[in-house]
């Protein structure tokens, strides 16, 4: 593995530590802590993620014009001025813009990273991705974790723990990302023909978009919705944070369990698409029926399953599917298809709950991912034969 790519692993781990202080504990603070209702609480969270979709699309643009390392200390250094903002001052109204502001500069930083790892590593496939995509788990793992505990002791330390993290996120880049910046190379503008052709890969990423948002307007109801209904049967943050731990090295201790049958589909991506979604759909299917944290966590378990055939899938497609010169741009694509969905998804989520409860939500989430696997099963309709 290149080097690169473990400087981006590094970065990725401690990044997602940082945030992850943060963001599964949204819902419980604009909720319980600043006494908002679940859909106002959802209206936030959508504002945060549309800046991000902004953010993941002009990070994509900036890499195709910059370079990796230039793109990436953008969205460092003025999420770092969020993030700090938001620790100075974090009640209402204050909290909607700095979280906001949180989204478009931690948006930037992603679309880089993949693009990095495709371009820093293009026979590594799969596991390029995977291994950003493990990071960012682990992260996920320990940060809920450590969340859970210092916000029973104190919620104002949660925002001073993300900026701690945070601030070694930023070291970490201008110390060792500028030895290993990948820059867009195509300068001069494609003609007709290439434009021509270009058609059908940006066709085929939109139309597998429509999947990946459907699958993370789902799975932000963990951070959104789920997480408040634990606290209403009576779960500590410790434990509601417990889920996302064992989300995150449940992604790990699972590769090689999975690795015979990814490699049986190296080459048969579809197969990964559809087994995740399923696997995922029928996550919700247990989350109906769930009382207590034993059933949840048999939920995140499913879950996990399915996010690991499913996730890691689609920043390879993109990087296949971009043309050169282009590759920052269809990561961004992807990106902001995932962040769409976080956008959704708690406004969607907080009002559902609202009119027909939890277990009504549960079965519609779980109808939808089963629609989404049409998406996955004709998006490469849309290529001509050379590009199949």
């Amino acid at each position: 593995m290149p080097k690169q790519v473990w400087f981006l692993i590094i970065g990725t781990f401690v990044n997602t530590v940082g945030n992850s202080f943060l963001w599964p504990l949204n819902s419980i603070y604009i909720h319980d802590h600043l006494g908002k209702s679940l859909t106002t609480a959802g209206i936030v969270l959508m504002l945060n993620s549309l800046a991000g979709v902004f953010g993941n699309l002009v990070g994509g643009y900036l890499f195709d014009k910059l370079g990796g390392y230039k793109a990436i200390l953008i969205g460092v250094v003025f999420n770092l001025i969020s993030i700090t903002l938001l620790t100075i001052w974090h009640d209402w109204p204050q909290y909607i813009v700095f979280l906001t502001m949180m989204g478009f500069s931690g948006g930037i930083v992603y679309p880089a990273i993949y693009a990095i790892a495709g371009s820093a590593w293009p026979e590594g496939g799969r596991r390029a991705f995977n291994s950003i995509f493990l990071a960012n788990n682990v992260g996920v793992a320990i940060g809920p974790a450590l969340a859970g505990i210092v916000a029973d002791i104190k919620f104002d330390y949660v925002f001073s723990a993300n900026l701690f993290f945070y601030a070694i996120f930023f070291v970490l880049v201008i110390t060792t990302y500028k030895r290993f910046d990948m820059k867009g190379l195509t300068t001069k503008p494609f003609s007709g023909e290439t434009k021509r052709r270009n058609r059908g890969p940006i066709m085929a990423i939109s139309i597998l978009s429509i999947s990946l948002i459907v699958c993370w307007l789902s799975y932000s109801q963990w951070s959104a919705t789920i997480s408040s209904y634990t606290q209403g049967l009576g779960m500590s943050l410790s434990e509601y944070s417990l889920l996302w731990t064992i989300n995150g090295f449940m992604i790990v201790a699972v590769q090689p369990i999975i690795r015979p049958l990814v490699t049986r589909w190296e080459n048969k991506i579809k197969h990964q698409l559809v087994l995740g979604l399923i696997l995922m759909s029928l996550s919700y299917i247990v989350v109906y029926f769930a009382q207590d944290f034993k059933m949840f966590a048999a939920a995140m378990v499913i879950l996990t399953f399915g996010e690991v055939f499913f996730t890691p899938v689609i920043p390879m497609i993109a990087n296949k599917l971009a043309p050169h010169g282009q590759e920052g741009f269809y990561q961004g694509l992807v990106n902001s298809a995932s962040t769409i969905g976080r956008m959704i998804g708690p406004v969607f989520g907080g009002l559902m709950v609202d009119l027909y409860g939890m277990q009504i939500l549960m079965l519609i989430l779980s109808l939808l991912i089963v629609i989404a696997i049409i998406p996955c099963l004709v998006f490469d309709r849309t290529l001509g034969k050379e590009q199949t």
